[in-house]
């Protein structure tokens, strides 16, 4: 049985049986089920890993179904991990499946990493990188990194094993999480489906490779990957010295959503408050989005994205501000920066334009 289904691939040289008997025995952990993970796990199993481990505290929603083809419409609303380890037993009932149907924390993350030979990062957002990344630094376990925004995407394998010295993990790519409203998520910046598909299969490659000791691992590289051009480059990585050193104590302490949250509480409105308040003749609506966002609104007083926001500060009027943009992240950053700097009363529509357009009657 095992040589008929993975003949394809055993008579490849230097592959055969001994390859195929390291995929078996391996273990890996996908920690998120979106559009990389979704991708990834398939071939993952179709290559022949043994154990797989899936994490995913999400549920599928229909904005997920364009690029998490995992899924269907019959799954909406169902656990993500749930849903794709029932697509792994009928893809390969042999394989030996753990759900994990919630959220990777600090607290639970070195008890269920540890049980895994590496992680494959499915993650969406900046704090979970930096969670799996230290974890998996304390653990002495490869972290295989992904990520995609619009067009582009970029892969990486952190956490190697190297006879001198520490090796190179996610934070020698970025010390430190930016601040939040300065980078946008996929929620508030789009991304092309077919994306997270070449990225997520290309870390599952990284996998394979990893496990069976064939080829060049991406490791000290970091691969860039743009859709519209199909281009691909390669950015070389070093060590960065002046990165903390990472304890057991610190990261079990450490609040990992904290990079992510405000940095001084924002007022946040919800759109019943935010009707009313715009009915107020001394209140300015901003929208902060790009200018190339969709949809048009006609409703707020000044459009100044959020990348013009800090040159433009000045213009703003002695008005009580409420800030709006897609999915209200970038508006509390930049009622911040408003507050900080114009030392004026400001507000941000909590959930954005996608609460304002889903309450009822719009």
């Amino acid at each position: 049985m095992l040589n008929n289904r993975y003949i394809r691939q055993m008579i490849l040289p230097g592959f055969g049986q001994e390859a195929q008997e390291k995929l078996r025995a391996a273990k890996v952990l996908i920690v998120g089920m979106g559009g990389l993970g979704c991708p990834a796990l398939p071939y993952l199993a179709g290559a022949g890993v043994g154990t797989i481990g899936i994490m995913d505290g999400d549920t599928v929603s229909l904005s997920n179904l364009h690029r998490q083809v995992l899924f269907t419409e019959e799954d909406i609303g169902s656990n993500k991990a749930t849903v794709a380890a029932a697509r792994l037993q009928l893809q390969d009932a042999e394989i030996k499946v753990a759900v994990y149907p919630y959220t990777l924390t600090n607290q639970n993350a070195l008890d269920i990493i540890g049980q895994y030979d590496l992680v494959l990062d499915g993650t969406d957002n900046f704090a979970a990188k930096y969670l799996i990344n230290d974890a998996c630094v304390l653990l002495k376990k490869p972290f295989i990194y992904g990520a995609v925004s619009r067009f582009q995407g970029q892969l990486a394998v952190f956490n190697m094993p190297v006879a001198e010295g520490r090796p190179l993990n996610y934070r020698d790519l970025f010390p430190v999480s930016p601040r939040p409203g300065e980078i946008q998520s996929c929620e508030e910046t789009g991304v092309i489906g077919v994306l997270p598909g070449i990225i997520g299969t290309m870390q599952a490659a990284e996998v394979v490779k990893l496990i069976t000791g064939l080829g060049d691992l991406l490791y000290g590289r970091l691969l860039n990957y743009d859709v519209l051009q199909a281009r691909s480059y390669e950015i070389r990585l070093s060590l960065q010295p002046e990165i903390p050193v990472i304890d057991k104590d610190s990261f079990l302490q450490m609040n990992y959503a904290f990079d992510c949250e405000e940095e001084e509480d924002v007022p946040e409105i919800n759109v019943a408050e935010f009707n009313r308040l715009v009915q107020q003749p001394n209140i300015f609506v901003l929208d902060v989005r790009e200018r190339h966002e969709y949809p048009a609104i006609d409703f707020s007083d000044a459009q100044i994205p959020m990348s013009e926001l800090q040159s433009s500060l000045e213009t703003l009027p002695e008005k009580e501000i409420c800030v709006i943009c897609h999915q209200g992240i970038r508006s509390v950053y930049a009622a911040q920066l408003i507050r900080a700097r114009r030392n004026l009363p400001v507000y941000s529509l909590k959930g954005g334009l996608t609460a304002y357009f889903n309450q009822p009657g719009k």
